[in-house]
């Protein structure tokens, strides 16, 4: 188990040369990483929720911040919560076709959201992963204060980022008060492709009301 482990990790942390990382739009590009409010940088040390309902664009942007991890190598993990109401939104062949180095990328499967968040804890507590996405997709699904401030703690402890994708309305609560950051990622067609907007709900550094537009071309499960 161990030399699978540092074999992993091996992998993760040299899969910078083969990531890409999506396009900012250019002002967002030219500032400095630190200053920036959304990207790997902005998101370590913080419980992140990223949501929408309609034309939502949360897996891709959610990709988008896989990509930039591995480009730093960083190792990811993407837990996705599975139930009898869904498949999970993950599918590997387009998060290949996106760029994403799968062999330097841990994905689990769990039963529940309670689940997820468990197995969120046992893999920030090793501080192997810079990166830890919680797939919750359409899941109904309600992660207890306790399991959140554990989440938080591990996140600041180990520098990591924690980024919860879920399906629900702009008006909707968040999944709860330690969330320090609340995005809505939506999609628009552009002549090329389409166009990815984030827009903060909920800021506890920033306050909210700022969006980022991405530009990107996303395979068509994306």
């Amino acid at each position: 188990m161990a030399d699978d482990l540092r074999e992993f990790l091996a992998k993760a942390r040299g899969s910078a040369a083969a990531a890409r990382v999506l396009p900012l739009d250019e002002l967002h590009a030219q500032q400095p990483a630190e200053l920036q409010p959304w990207g790997l940088a902005a998101l370590r040390g913080r419980l992140v929720e990223l949501s929408a309902r309609g034309a939502s664009a949360t897996l891709t942007t959610a990709i988008g911040i896989v990509l930039e991890a591995q480009a730093q190598g960083e190792p990811v993990a993407w837990i996705s919560a599975i139930d009898a109401a869904t498949s999970g939104t993950f599918y590997p062949p387009d998060a290949a076709d996106s760029g994403v180095d799968l062999a330097a990328l841990v994905v689990v499967r769990a039963p529940s959201g309670a689940a997820v968040a468990r197995a969120a804890e046992r893999l920030l507590r090793s501080g192997a992963f810079g990166l830890v996405v919680l797939d919750f997709a359409a899941s109904q699904v309600d992660v207890p204060m306790a399991h959140q401030g554990r989440l938080v703690t591990l996140a600041q402890a180990h520098d990591a980022a924690v980024v919860c994708i879920t399906e629900k309305s702009n008006d909707t609560a968040s999944l709860g008060s330690l969330v320090s950051l609340r995005t809505e990622a939506l999609r628009t067609r552009t002549q090329h492709g389409f166009e990815v907007t984030v827009r903060a709900l909920k800021d506890k550094r920033r306050g909210p009301g700022w969006t980022r537009a991405i530009k990107a071309r996303g395979p068509a499960g994306l």
